[in-house]
């Protein structure tokens, strides 16, 4: 019971912002001898995904939203020699690279998907904005990539995404990376038609489709 109100004391932090009380609860359940992953499991990540749904439901703003995240930072700052000295370590599911399409600048959307993808433990890799589909490809190889994700904010620019899959397929590594779309004018109708791996609607519904994503064969 004590553990279980320790780690929602620490979401709550996380969730209302609160970077000293979110420091101080991740202190108190190391200093009390809790498993440092179950605290990032059970308390870090779970506080972020709840911020993230609350920000798609208009229940949040931005700005709320990079309080929690720095909370969460700051616990990681706590946790992470803990982690360490436990002979631990926090696994990444997986290793994305993002940016949004060729000839967009649109950026706010793109950039909360990064955040929540390296806050759920994806190493992530942003190439920013207006970025060639080349570059998708040219970064995905250097990083190893398993995903490749890319928004666009503008009907005109959707067309980008579509040359991503196609710089992929006339390279023979299509099934080498997962790709997933994103951005206002995006659907699944859309992912379909360019042979994209998934659609997502929300910042969140990327974070659990780069995770099902993962788990396909030819990326395990």
């Amino acid at each position: 019971m004590a553990e279980n109100s320790a780690l929602k004391d620490l979401r709550l932090s996380i969730e209302q912002g609160d970077e000293e009380g979110a420091t101080a609860a991740a202190q108190a359940w190391v200093e009390a001898g809790g498993d440092p992953m179950k605290a990032v499991e059970k308390g870090l990540r779970e506080a972020l995904r709840n911020v993230g749904e609350q920000f798609e439901r208009l229940e949040v703003f931005l700005p709320e939203m990079m309080m929690a995240a720095d909370a969460g930072n700051a616990v990681m700052e706590v946790l992470e020699p803990a982690i360490a000295a436990a002979g631990q370590h926090s696994e990444s599911p997986g290793t994305v690279v993002i940016g949004t399409a060729k000839g967009d600048i649109h950026t706010i959307g793109k950039n909360i998907l990064a955040m929540l993808l390296r806050l759920a433990g994806f190493q992530v890799h942003d190439l920013g904005e207006d970025v060639p589909a080349t570059a998708f490809l040219e970064e995905a190889k250097k990083r190893n990539a398993d995903i490749i994700a890319i928004s666009a904010l503008m009907t005109s620019t959707m067309p980008g995404q579509r040359d991503v899959v196609s710089i992929l397929r006339d390279t023979a590594t299509r099934d080498t990376y997962a790709v997933m779309v994103g951005g206002a004018p995006t659907t699944q109708e859309w992912a379909d038609q360019i042979g994209a791996d998934g659609y997502a609607e929300t910042a969140s519904g990327g974070v659990d489709l780069a995770f099902r994503l993962i788990d396909r064969p030819q990326l395990s």
